[in-house]
This record gives C-alpha cells, sequence and structure tokens, in this order.
C-alpha cells in the first residue's frame, strides 16, 4: 500500500536526513487554478512525491495550490517532469532557495484546506484574477528609484522584522485580512500612485494586488516570485540588492540571508540579531528573535519563566 502519511518521529527524521546520499534543493511555487477531488488528488500527489523523496509543506484546495518542498537533487527533472505531465501545473514558475539545506524540511505534508492562503477574504466578494503588473527584480529596482513611489510589505510583522526593502511600509499586524484592510484604509489618498507590493513568494501579493485594485488603486505591481526569486535574480544577474536582511521562510531554516546587514534585534537584550527560534517550552513555542548568549541564558525560552517551566519538566 502507498504511503500516505509520516509514521517517524522528529528524531527518526533528523537521523534520515542526516543519512542522505544526496543534496537537497528547496524550491516553492503555488498556482490559482480550479482543482477537483481533492482528497483523491491529495492522497495521489502524496504517494508520488513521497515516492520521489520529496519533503515540505503543501496545501490544496479548490483554488489552487501552495507549496513549500525540498526536492532531491537527482529527482528534479523526474519532479519537473511529473508537474509537466498533470494539466494543473504544467509550466509551473519555481522560485529555487538562494540558501540550501538538508533539513529546511524534515517530512511531507499534504493538506486539503479551504484556500491556499489563510486571507480571511469574502469567497467572491473581488475578481481575484484582476491582479497587478508583475515585475523582475530590475524592474521592481528601478521602481523604487521613483519617489513618488509607495512600497508594501504584504507580510506578517515578524517577517518584515528581519528583512525588507528600501523604504517600504511594514504593517504591524497578526492577519493578511488585517494587512488588506489597513493597506486600503491608509493609502486611500493615494490611489493614483504606483504602488509596489511583495512578500516571500508571491501568492500573498495575488490577491493582495486584485484586492487593491478592486477597490479603485489605478497601478499596482508586485514583486514576481516574492522576495526568493528577486533574491535568485539579482544574484544571477548581479544586480544591487535593495532588500535589506533576511528573508523569512517557512520551513526548518526560518530564514535565509539576502544581504549581510542584520536589522533587527534580540528580543531580551537587544544586541544586532536576526536569528528566530522557537521557544523551548513545549507548552509555549513562541516564535521569537534570541541571540546566542540569550538561547545559553534562558535555554532557548522566551522568558524567565518559560525557563523555570522546563527546568521542571
Amino acid at each position: 500500500m502507498d504511503r500516505l502519511y509520516n509514521i517517524y518521529s522528529r528524531e527518526d527524521l533528523l537521523k534520515q536526513r542526516q543519512a542522505e546520499p544526496f543534496s537537497r534543493k528547496t524550491v516553492s511555487f503555488y498556482r490559482y487554478v480550479q482543482l477537483s477531488e481533492l482528497p483523491e488528488l491529495r492522497d495521489r500527489l502524496y504517494a508520488d512525491w513521497f515516492a520521489m523523496g520529496v519533503l515540505g509543506r503543501v496545501y490544496i484546495a479548490e483554488e489552487g495550490i501552495n507549496a513549500q518542498i525540498s526536492v532531491p537533487e537527482p529527482s528534479i527533472s523526474s519532479f519537473i517532469d511529473y508537474l509537466d505531465s498533470t494539466p494543473w501545473f504544467k509550466d509551473m514558475p519555481l522560485k529555487w532557495a538562494v540558501e540550501d539545506s538538508q533539513f529546511s524540511f524534515l517530512k511531507l505534508k499534504l493538506k486539503v484546506r479551504r484556500k491556499i492562503v489563510a486571507d480571511g477574504l469574502e469567497e467572491g466578494s473581488f475578481d481575484v484574477t484582476n491582479v497587478g503588473r508583475h515585475l523582475s527584480a530590475a524592474e521592481f529596482n528601478a521602481a523604487l528609484e521613483d519617489e513618488n513611489t509607495i512600497v508594501v510589505d504584504m507580510r506578517n510583522h515578524y517577517e518584515s522584522e528581519i528583512g525588507r526593502f528600501d523604504k517600504a511600509i511594514c504593517p504591524e499586524v497578526e492577519t493578511f485580512r488585517e494587512e488588506v484592510d489597513y493597506v486600503v484604509n491608509k493609502l486611500n489618498a493615494h490611489k493614483d500612485k504606483k504602488i509596489l507590493m511583495y512578500c516571500t513568494g508571491g501568492v500573498r501579493c495575488e490577491k493582495a494586488s486584485a484586492y487593491l485594485r478592486h477597490h479603485g488603486f489605478k497601478d499596482v505591481n508586485q514583486l514576481y516570485g516574492g522576495v526568493i526569486e528577486y533574491a535568485r535574480q539579482i544574484k544571477e544577474a548581479k544586480l544591487p540588492s535593495r532588500f535589506h536582511g533576511k528573508n523569512f521562510v517557512f520551513d526548518e531554516r526560518l530564514g535565509e540571508r539576502i544581504t549581510d546587514e542584520v536589522i533587527a534585534h534580540c528580543h531580551q537584550c537587544g544586541t544586532a540579531c536576526d536569528t528566530h527560534t522557537n521557544c523551548a517550552n513545549d507548552s509555549c513555542h513562541k516564535l521569537f528573535i534570541q541571540c546566542p548568549a540569550c538561547a545559553a541564558t534562558y535555554r532557548g525560552c522566551c522568558s524567565p519563566e518559560c525557563t523555570d517551566q522546563l527546568k521542571e519538566a
């Protein structure tokens, strides 16, 4: 019988990754496309991709697919051929990470969801296909030179804290719905200006740009492939980076470095640091920034209270 779920502990998974005789490449992709028979599709994708050694986090919904995965280098061609042989996924734009790790993902998790990004927006309330213009890294850099351009970071605050573009507006919000409403209200008086939007891999900007256009914004632009693809393009074309710091990623790495600048600070002592971690206290697991010295002092915890609970456990 085909494997359809992970059955190993984290310790076993780490040992499996350490023993692999090949390298892995981390890649993300998404597509808004009408999918059906989701449970059957989910099981088929899981079985086929697991057989190729694919690991990562994949969400499918009636509106499409959103994936962040790790592929064994020997299986890359086969995986791309698989996508191209599937009508919904043919010619899929792939965003390859600039930093790779054998441990970016430890297992394959493939879930059926109502939406591929939890946006909190009412279905059918606007045309999600009426998206903004996609800009390459070079075009995005050029647009940033215009002092009248407005730049909006469509990620969560903990993502922009460690890395962001020049003069970007970074809303202090917790959810995508709060963010798009905040942006529409804040920029209501600037509907005729050029708006530049960016996110991690591009998927959030697809809906956000359509939402802004629905609310009357005239010149809406989005960074093609997000910061992940931007980093690849500037490296390949030897362009200057207008993004500073690290790009937060949703895997075991929690970030990949784009420039050497450290623009964030340890949440406990305030020293320059941009390393995210999850609190070591199992009852907490808060995501926060912690320097090596505080990690040692607090045993990887976010507070003295969590450290005490860890000692008692």
